[in-house]
């Protein structure tokens, strides 16, 4: 990502408003409504005098996680695509970002980095849409670019193994609502060197005055720069160390995200898309390099199938066959985790 993720969710989206499922209420007072479009249940019928007759499984269940500085929003269509494909399509802004409240450039706004998402707020979500649907359907999240990274590392943290009776040695301790797995679409590592000898400098060099900036004036003003949208300085300082060092830490945590990743089992789809110069190959192949043991199906998205011009926007308008691969995804690569 070496330009503003700003450019498409600035273009106009005349679609409604997803229904409200529900508004999670977080420890320290931050609200985040998740909107939903639920798939019909499955008939189950009842012979006369029998007791409850099988039926066919719930249908999987979608949380679409954004993009740096782009509203849930942003992402009506290709939820309404996938629901029609008989998926549960879930919507939730990142803290600060869209419908969340406080905004990231509002008054009671605190500062928070990558360990406040991963490790408070996506499971808070989470629990939230448990809560709503139940513990039946197999849940995954769907990640675009940031979202992807944040989504990816929520779920390594809460699936990682815990061998023998105590907690593993910087992975989280206790139960934590789980997902059944991660689809990665147009996401990427944003390690400089991924980007090549000739990108790869401009995009270190940005990420320094990007910490710098954020470190300076309190907060990334990035709607008023052209990328981003309005940040705290946590967020893009944990972006930029990420960028810099390759690696995934979060300031204030004690969990060690490397470790978790690198454990990480559950089922990987990974999605490149053609045209796509924020997060290219190279770079989704640095963040899967962390992940060797997860059950990784990798896609490239290409405008042929799409039938459309693509780019690490365009994607989600032009989405008719990714969401048949992504619903086929969730149907058939892994069987639901225990709960």
């Amino acid at each position: 990502m070496t330009q503003p993720e700003t450019v498409g969710p600035n273009q106009p989206e005349p679609l409604a408003d997803l229904p409200l499922l529900v508004t999670v209420e977080l420890p320290d007072g931050a609200r985040v409504p998740v909107r939903a479009l639920r798939a019909p249940a499955p008939e189950r019928f009842l012979p006369s005098g029998s007791g409850p007759a099988p039926g066919p499984p719930p249908a999987p269940a979608v949380l679409i996680v954004p993009a740096m500085g782009t509203p849930a929003r942003f992402y009506r269509r290709f939820a309404r695509q996938l629901h029609g494909e008989g998926l549960t399509v879930l919507t939730a802004d990142l803290r600060g970002q869209g419908e969340a409240t406080p905004r990231a450039r509002g008054r009671g706004t605190r500062d928070h980095g990558y360990r406040t998402i991963v490790e408070e707020d996506l499971p808070a979500v989470l629990a939230a849409i448990r809560a709503e649907l139940g513990p039946e359907p197999p849940l995954y999240l769907l990640g675009h670019s940031l979202g992807g990274q944040l989504g990816l590392i929520h779920a390594a943290l809460s699936a990682a193994p815990r061998p023998g009776p105590g907690p593993t040695p910087g992975l989280a301790p206790g139960p934590r609502p789980g997902v059944d797995g991660v689809a990665l679409v147009a996401t990427g590592s944003v390690w400089f060197r991924a980007y090549g000898p000739l990108r790869g400098p401009a995009l270190l060099l940005g990420e320094l005055l990007t910490a710098a900036t954020s470190t300076v004036l309190g907060r990334w003003p990035g709607a008023r720069l052209g990328f981003g949208g309005d940040q705290p300085k946590s967020v893009m300082r944990d972006w930029a160390r990420q960028g810099r060092t390759g690696r995934y830490t979060a300031k204030g945590s004690a969990l060690d995200y490397e470790t978790a990743l690198a454990a990480l089992e559950l089922p990987v789809l990974a999605v490149s898309v053609e045209r796509d110069t924020f997060a290219p190959a190279a770079a989704l192949d640095h963040l899967l390099g962390k992940i060797p043991r997860a059950r990784l199906t990798r896609r490239h998205y290409t405008e042929r199938e799409a039938g459309a011009r693509l780019d690490h926007f365009a994607w989600t308008k032009a989405g008719g066959a990714l969401v048949k691969q992504v619903a086929a995804w969730t149907s058939t690569d892994w069987p639901p985790m225990d709960r």
